[in-house]
């Protein structure tokens, strides 16, 4: 959009934590506007449906990922994580990111200058008329906004990528298994990639060993005896390099309601701004939604230059300008948030409940339900970068 920045990357390159993300309909309608869509497309199986197993009942039901929504036809696929950033990436102008560059505090001058004064773990600092924080359940930008860390769920998430060199049988689906207390799933990338997940109530000794990959592993085969042995496979071929394991965390839903996204010039987007939990799959696909609208906000500050009052303004006003940019990108997002954090919760919590009764209303009850709100959640378009004048 004709904006100038700068993206500070802590790593040293471009980072895959994570593997893949199942995107739905809003995430490929932001993809578009972003013009990164054909050959992610190219090459990512197209899902069909979402078969859900019940190991304790047997019960199976099948809901499709096709047919049309409010904005469209249903769309849902898989991305290899590596392949996703690295499409994006290649979008930026060169020399656009700068790695190894940890953000360690944020400091305003009082001195009468309007830049935000970075400081980066190496020691040195950098300058910015706005800051926008895309980094994570630890963000930084976050706790100098005050906003709260996520808070752990009590559930830890395992997420691995098998790969089969001489292709793989499993359908173009989302398939998941439901035990005691834990979800299962898969879903292919491609004709060789297979992304899968599981999330379960950890013991103390398991929270113990998340950092070691082939302990996790066994905990994991060791809990789906009871699934089939296709699914198993899986996991056993999966290189210990291509799993991890972490604590499920999410942005409790009243602390957006009370506590503001934005100061002056400074905001935040994705897992720093709403952790979720990924039942519904919607963590990639809301950031995604994120960048698109934050950047129309800004751009419709940043880039009005319509009469000589404009271009001559004091940086104090263009600075009003853009906060009311981000107060508006804030009030866009807010309840969107929210929305997703609490039906990925409450879904959760339904899921891996225990006990008879939770698993009768589970199988018998909401099971296409939970399918279908998989839909519902991905049924949102966040429309264009820029805003046409009438």
């Amino acid at each position: 959009m004709g904006l100038k920045s700068q993206i500070l990357e802590s790593h040293d390159s471009l980072r895959t934590t994570g593997f893949a993300f199942t995107m739905g309909t809003n995430a490929w309608r932001a993809l578009e506007t972003l013009g990164v869509v054909d050959s992610l497309r190219q090459q990512h199986v197209r899902l069909q449906r979402v078969s859900t197993t019940s190991t304790v009942s047997g019960a199976t039901t099948h809901v499709p990922l096709t047919g049309r929504g409010n904005f469209g036809e249903y769309e849902a696929r898989c991305l290899r994580r590596d392949l996703m950033v690295e499409g994006l990436a290649r979008e930026l102008p060169r020399g656009c990111i700068r790695f190894g560059a940890k953000v360690v505090g944020i400091e305003r001058k009082h001195n009468g200058s309007l830049l935000y004064h970075l400081h980066l773990a190496d020691g040195t600092t950098v300058k910015a008329k706005v800051v926008i924080g895309c980094d994570g359940v630890n963000s930084v930008v976050a706790k100098w906004l005050g906003l709260p860390k996520p808070g752990f769920v009590g559930r830890t998430a395992a997420r691995g990528l098998a790969h089969f060199s001489d292709g793989h049988d499993f359908e173009p689906d989302l398939q998941q298994y439901f035990g005691d207390g834990f979800r299962l799933g898969f879903v292919p990338c491609d004709d060789k990639t297979i992304y899968w997940f599981f999330t379960w109530y950890p013991s103390h000794r398991e929270r113990e060993i998340e950092d070691d990959a082939e302990k996790i592993k066994e905990v994991i085969l060791k809990k789906i005896r009871g699934v089939p042995k296709e699914a198993q496979n899986v996991i056993e071929r999966t290189k210990t390099n291509c799993l991890i394991a972490s604590r499920l965390r999410c942005m409790w839903p009243w602390n957006l309601i009370w506590r503001s996204i934005c100061r002056g010039a400074v905001c935040v987007a994705g897992d720093a701004f709403h952790a979720m939990t990924p039942e519904i799959r919607q963590g990639g696909c809301s950031a995604l939604e994120d960048g698109v609208i934050l950047a129309r906000c800004l751009g419709e500050a940043l880039l009005e230059r319509e009469n000589h009052e404009l271009e001559r303004e004091k940086a104090k006003e263009e600075e009003e300008r853009i906060h009311k940019a981000l107060v508006k990108y804030g009030r866009e997002r807010r309840w969107r948030a929210i929305e997703l954090i609490t039906t990925a919760y409450v879904l959760g919590f339904i899921q891996q409940s225990r006990g008879r009764v939770m698993t009768f209303v589970r199988d018998t009850l909401l099971s296409k339900l939970m399918g279908r709100m998989l839909l519902r959640c991905s049924d949102f378009d966040c429309g264009k970068l820029y805003v046409s004048n009438p």
